[in-house]
């Protein structure tokens, strides 16, 4: 990156100027079962990167599904808060990674913890985020909004109102919200848009129902895309006709 101001973002051509992207602990997987792919986390880097060269600010919730969920934990009769932290707890391991990642190809990233783990990561402060963000830096939102009972779903909408982003981009493994399980059901079809009352009412799983609420209720738009396919971050950053966006009509 060849500056660390905010100056690229007043130039850029991007349809959004500020963007929180949820991406799922799953996704750093790749196509192993556990863990984090180094491919697959160095290629997400050099996207996120390109998202961020392009001039828009960018800010990440990450997931920690591929390390442990809160769900694991209680279906084997974990008392459910100290499931949720550890999740938490496996957010901040994916979060360190992807520091590391971007920081490794020359970029400049921050991680902000919910949780307070001063010896690798920031607090949250929210206008200390969004300090970073006006600096050019990418943010790496870790532990949720460090409460139990709460998903990263939920902190992504949170931490999207907080800095005042114009859209989440929430990369997924499927190319959009569909009909039915893909997967399951050949047949299933794509939906192009969405409102929030329908994915609700018709529990499509685009968010969990309080993120979706809290999206609703602040006119704040939901990208749904397909993060394993190059190129697809910068194209939904840019307002190009990938996935499906969930919005008020």
């Amino acid at each position: 990156m060849t500056s660390n101001s905010r100056e690229t973002s007043v130039e850029s051509t991007c349809h959004y100027k500020r963007v929180l992207l949820k991406l799922s602990g799953e996704v750093l997987m790749g196509d192993s079962g556990y863990g984090i792919d180094p491919d697959t986390i160095n290629r997400l880097a050099t996207e996120l990167l390109e998202v961020r060269e392009s001039g828009v600010d960018l800010a990440i919730v990450i997931g920690g599904g591929n390390i442990f969920r809160g769900n694991m934990g209680t279906a084997s009769g974990m008392d459910r808060a100290s499931a949720d932290y550890m999740g938490m707890m496996a957010t901040v391991m994916n979060a360190i990674a992807l520091q590391d990642a971007i920081e490794r190809q020359g970029g400049h990233a921050r991680m902000i913890s919910a949780l307070h783990i001063k010896e690798v990561a920031e607090p949250y402060i929210r206008r200390r985020a969004v300090r970073h963000l006006e600096k050019g830096r990418i943010l790496i939102f870790a532990a949720g909004t460090g409460n139990p009972y709460f998903t990263t779903d939920t902190a992504a909408s949170l931490r999207a109102m907080e800095i005042g982003a114009d859209v989440v981009l929430k990369g997924t493994k499927v190319d959009g919200v569909y009909t039915a399980d893909p997967v399951k059901d050949p047949s299933a079809t794509r939906y192009d848009t969405l409102t929030f009352t329908e994915a609700l009412t018709k529990q499509l799983g685009v968010m969990d129902a309080t993120a979706m609420s809290l999206c609703r209720d602040n006119q704040m738009p939901i990208v749904v895309f397909d993060v394993t396919t190059s190129g697809q971050m910068l194209r939904a950053v840019k307002g190009e006709d990938v996935g499906t966006i969930v919005q008020e009509s």
